[in-house]
């Protein structure tokens, strides 16, 4: 794909005011079409792009659920910003998989948590399940979301799922925990920075933590 036409790709998924993580995945997607094919996407057709998409399916073994990720990205793409038709651009329904999470138990959760001895993972961790945020929500939390007041007692999810603000519960084994990391470590702009220096942890190194935590023998 040009640079160009790229950069047009972009201005119209900023204009349709998706999220960073969405847009990147379209861009992602049609780039990936693009490198497949070795042909810049606006000049394939619908047979190579099902080539592609049986390509992902078939030989690179692709989750259904990455799999409808490029097909989002592509619909946007073709039907959204090129404009196609679908008579020019047309995809097999997509099955509707819906999988219900795993819910940890008590007993897990404190298994993973007795697992890791570094105070900063084990407050992530801990202020994951206690306060029932996504990984995405815990690395983006700053000091000023913990709100401790006795009479409040929340914490504050700027942006979190649709981008929407909320208020989540903050639980007082929570809180203890958080006080002993601040105390520890005296986080600054973030409360879980990450390596590189003004950054918050990536949404990947929180997800080693809770992987090796689960590994762990207690």
């Amino acid at each position: 794909m040009s640079s160009k036409l790229r950069v047009r790709f972009a201005n119209h998924l900023t204009v349709l005011r998706k999220a960073p993580k969405t847009k990147e995945a379209y861009l992602r997607a049609v780039r990936g079409l693009a490198a497949y094919h070795r042909c810049s996407p606006d000049r394939l057709g619908n047979e190579q792009i099902q080539e592609y998409l049986r390509y992902l399916i078939e030989d690179r073994k692709l989750s259904w659920s990455s799999c409808n990720v490029v097909l989002s990205g592509l619909v946007c793409f073709y039907r959204g910003f090129l404009g196609w038709p679908e008579t020019r651009f047309s995809i097999p329904p997509r099955p509707r998989i819906r999988q219900l999470p795993r819910i940890l138990s008590v007993a897990e959760v404190k298994k993973i948590l007795d697992a890791t001895p570094n105070l900063k993972h084990q407050a992530l961790l801990k202020t994951v399940y206690c306060a029932g945020l996504r990984v995405s929500e815990v690395v983006r939390l700053k000091p000023q979301h913990i709100e401790s007041d006795p009479s409040r007692m929340l914490i504050r999810v700027e942006q979190g799922k649709g981008q929407k603000d909320r208020y989540t519960v903050l639980t007082a084994d929570c809180l203890e925990t958080l006080r002993g990391y601040w105390r520890v470590y005296r986080p600054g702009q973030w409360l879980f920075p990450g390596a590189k220096s003004g950054r918050p942890m990536s949404i990947s190194a929180a997800q080693r933590i809770y992987e090796d935590a689960k590994k762990k023998p207690v």
